[in-house]
């Protein structure tokens, strides 16, 4: 791959490499070049790292998805790195020129918003394409609301699965659903506060009757966390507005069942459908074996077909 060289105006002239840190300013060690992947608070700003504050402080630069948000950070801390937007919409011409300054000895350090970087936030062809340049690539772990939710939700947490963000259309995300359905772990997914009710709606509807928790607004003022069966928490937020600020929300995995075979599967799909329509009889038997909705569908309308 072939970079141009930076320009004179992307590389900035920087004073004492310092930062504060309880009252105490404190001098930034020299970074040898690379790329470093920052994790930054969730919300409360006493939550990043000592390692973090030495990294964003001694870097040449910090490729920021939203620099007004990765300010308010940086002078809590008094420091001084100069910032450059890097998200979904400027990544292709940002990209380029990040790796020049990295191959021609910089270090910079990349941030998101809030949490680890990559984990739903722009930063993983940057990631690869430094990688593949054999440039070095450092991660500084810290806070991610995947995690912190993980670890309060009451669930299993020996296997889980990210799902990052559900698609916001139902149909679609519906179709996502039923396909982590026979997912072995533990779901941990974000939402945005207008979807939220749709959402466990869609969850309880393609999962059945597993148990969830939603955590909002983790590590801040107004923290919270509910647990519930998916059906509990969707009647619960359907009935208020929609809530305010980050949402995570945890699944519990399907109980774990002995596979059916064929002929049963097809018995009793037979028998629900007596008493109930085919969509129905889907649900209620995917639900009862932890199989993929739609499956049981198919087979159902097959069966429902022959029957006539």
């Amino acid at each position: 791959m072939k970079i141009a060289p930076p320009s004179a105006d992307e590389i900035e002239p920087r004073a004492a490499r310092t930062f504060t840190v309880f009252g105490a300013l404190v001098a930034a060690p020299s970074l040898t070049a690379g790329l470093y992947v920052v994790a930054t608070p969730i919300g409360n700003l006493a939550d990043v790292t000592l390692r973090a504050l030495e990294i964003m402080a001694g870097a040449d630069a910090i490729l920021a998805e939203d620099t007004r948000v990765s300010r308010t950070l940086l002078q809590r801390y008094r420091i001084d790195t100069p910032l450059t937007p890097y998200h979904e919409h400027n990544a292709a011409e940002v990209r380029p020129r990040a790796l020049s300054r990295i191959a021609g000895g910089e270090a910079l350090a990349l941030i998101s918003d809030a949490g680890t970087p990559l984990i739903s936030d722009p930063g993983h062809k940057l990631v690869a394409e430094a990688a593949a340049m054999r440039l070095s690539v450092v991660a500084a772990p810290g806070p991610s609301a995947a995690l912190a939710a993980l670890c309060v939700a009451g669930l299993p947490t020996d296997c889980f699965i990210f799902v990052g963000f559900l698609p916001p259309r139902r149909a679609a995300r519906r179709e996502r659903i039923n396909a982590l359905a026979a997912a072995p772990g533990t779901l941990v997914l974000y939402e945005a506060p207008g979807r939220l009710a749709g959402a466990l709606a869609d969850l309880a509807l393609e999962l059945g009757p597993r148990p969830a928790a939603v955590a909002r607004e983790l590590t801040k003022m107004h923290e919270e966390v509910r647990r519930g069966t998916l059906a509990s928490l969707a009647a619960q937020y359907a009935a208020e507005a929609p809530p305010k600020g980050e949402i995570v929300v945890v699944v519990g995995a399907g109980e774990a069942r002995p596979p059916i075979s064929r002929d049963a599967l097809d018995r009793e799909i037979v028998e629900a459908l007596r008493n109930l329509s085919v969509k129905d009889a889907a649900a209620a038997v995917a639900a009862q074996h932890a199989l993929p909705r739609r499956q049981v569908y198919a087979r159902a309308l097959a069966l429902a077909s022959a029957d006539r």
